[in-house]
């Protein structure tokens, strides 16, 4: 007998489930329902088509319910609101928002897919005409039709995540002034402070007004304009915008499944077993509303990210109809273009290490995108997080211009395959001089991560010289036309490195020598030689673009 399957909700989760659920069995009942007008658009490319650089809004949708009926034979019904779920009989009652009429549908499996929502804090003013959010096609068409209708000079921007980040960068493509609000010391809370700054440098650069640390309390009309906001900020300094954009984060739809008494977990999102099934037997959860077990530690967390949301859709419809395939973890690999940057990461980031008390050590590499000599190349500044002891992966970030996309992606595909750092130096990756160098960024993260796990070199970190020690000198490496041009660390002798082996009076065997370099590769070369010669060294991992990075703003 054939199965009937519901599902609620459309966009990555649902789609993928019932198409997969098809390919399984042309004979099962599949009956998509969604609230909204649409089952299958690229959320992701919103903000893309409000800066210009998708020009056609019917690109953003990917499946009609006419297209997808047509080519899956899947009963799709937009405009459809699920109001219950009742698990003892296996129904659900639905309301056609056009009609208004409500009725009752049974199911053999139930699959979950209703997303999250925008999270708006309770702030005094917020709704109004000129305060808007973007998660959906209708959110877009809104903030367009503002734009068009009101031509806003300043805009602002409450929430320094990939959404916000993204529509800064897009209202600034349309000749905008921006104001980004953020309420921690930091955009992209995905990285750590000393990788967002490059990010913070990047929209400075790019005339964004930039308020870190900041939050906003109270929105009020503007005596004397029906098109601007005076905005409140928890400080109490006031700004004057056009346009308000809310993209503080998100939070799970859970609405359905606490109504029916499904399982939620402790960070609100609904409980799921490996195999996406909820608390009931008979009914899946899939994408940003579920709660799905990290992938370093095994802790729940929440990642409303498309990547995730499609594997758990197929893999729902796969188990419905008898597989017992297993969710195997996220790693919350993710990507966002801030103007000329590229900001990516995968794993566990510094912070998190330290909240959940995990032994950590941590590497830094800036180098090329390509080899240095063919044109356009760029750096790459990455960041290895790995096991102290055996050099497991635990995280990797990476800011730069060309190439994070690909080294990240290298980085997540070895930490699921169980690869180490030692692993990493040893990869065969493409080379050719406009694609890369004959010693990858990966590769050099991988050979650095592994001499400190190894012993053949003792690296140190910019907190490390906020300790003070009379026991310490710090010798800068660099050539003295660098040094005159950008400066040392206070406290630090400027020795060349290769005027090193004639100096070696001006160093002590009685004190510990920190040697650093620009980015931490002829600083390895000094600390090899010093300690060949029985100094006691360490090298500054990163070097003196990794301090810069690491103090900027203290």
């Amino acid at each position: 007998m054939s199965k009937k399957i519901l599902i609620v909700g459309g966009v990555a989760g649902g789609a993928s489930a019932a198409a997969r659920a098809r390919r399984l069995d042309e004979q099962a009942e599949i009956i998509m329902l969604e609230r909204g007008a649409y089952i299958s658009f690229a959320n992701c490319g919103l903000p893309y088509y409000i800066g210009g650089e998708i020009t056609s809004r019917d690109a953003l949708i990917l499946q009609t319910p006419e297209s997808f009926k047509s080519r899956f034979n899947v009963d799709i019904r937009v405009q459809h609101e699920v109001l219950s779920i009742d698990k003892r009989t296996k129904t659900i009652t639905v309301k056609n928002l056009v009609t208004d009429i409500e009725y009752v549908e049974s199911y053999d499996a139930l699959i979950l897919s209703p997303g999250a929502s925008p999270f708006v804090p309770n702030i005094d003013g917020v709704d109004n005409h000129l305060t808007h959010r973007l998660r959906t096609l209708p959110d877009m068409d809104v903030i367009m039709t503002s734009i068009e209708a009101h031509k806003p000079q300043h805009a602002t921007v409450c929430g320094g995540g990939f959404i916000g980040l993204e529509v800064v960068e897009a209202l600034r493509h349309r000749g905008i002034k921006v104001t980004l609000v953020e309420f921690a010391p930091q955009v992209m809370s995905t990285v750590d402070i000393e990788m967002a700054n490059m990010l913070h440098n990047e929209l400075i650069a790019q005339d964004v007004t930039l308020l870190l640390g900041k939050a906003l309390q109270q929105v009020k009309p503007c005596n004397t304009s029906d098109t601007s906001l005076t905005l409140v900020l928890n400080d109490q300094t006031q700004l004057t915008t056009n346009l308000l954009i809310m993209a503080v984060g998100v939070k799970p739809e859970t609405s359905l499944a606490v109504d029916a008494g499904l399982t939620i977990g402790a960070l609100g999102g609904i409980q799921v077993n490996e195999f996406m099934c909820t608390s009931d037997p008979s009914i899946y959860a899939v994408g940003d509303a579920i709660e799905t077990p990290d992938y370093v530690t095994g802790d729940a967390v929440l990642a409303p990210l498309a990547g995730p949301a499609n594997r758990q859709g197929r893999l729902a419809a796969n188990n419905i109809f008898g597989a017992k395939e297993h969710y195997s973890k996220t790693q919350a690999t993710a990507i966002c273009k801030v103007f000329d940057l590229v900001v990516a990461s995968t794993g566990l980031n510094e912070k998190t290490l330290l909240r959940k008390h995990i032994p950590y050590q941590k590497i830094y590499v800036h180098t090329a995108n390509h080899a240095g000599y063919y044109p356009g190349a760029h750096p790459v500044s990455l960041k290895l997080l790995f096991s102290p002891e055996k050099g497991e992966i635990l995280g990797a970030q990476a800011v730069g211009k060309e190439g994070v996309d690909k080294r990240i992606d290298v980085i997540s595909v070895a930490q699921r395959a169980g690869m180490t750092v030692f692993d990493l130096q040893d990869l065969e990756l493409c080379y050719a001089p406009p694609f890369g160098s004959a010693r990858d960024v990966v590769n050099q993260a991988g050979l650095v991560a592994s001499n400190v796990i190894k012993g053949e070199e003792i690296v140190f970190h910019s907190d490390f010289l906020s300790k003070g020690s009379e026991q310490y000198l710090l010798v800068d490496v660099r050539g003295e036309g660098e040094v005159a041009n950008s400066g040392m660390i206070p406290g630090a002798i400027n020795i060349p490195l290769d005027q090193l082996r004639q100096s070696l009076a001006k160093l002590s065997k009685d004190k510990e020598l920190l040697v650093y370099c620009q980015v931490g590769l002829r600083g390895h070369v000094a600390s090899c030689l010093l300690t060949n010669l029985g100094y006691k060294v360490r090298n500054m991992s990163g070097g003196y673009k990794t301090w810069l990075l690491a103090n900027q703003g203290l």
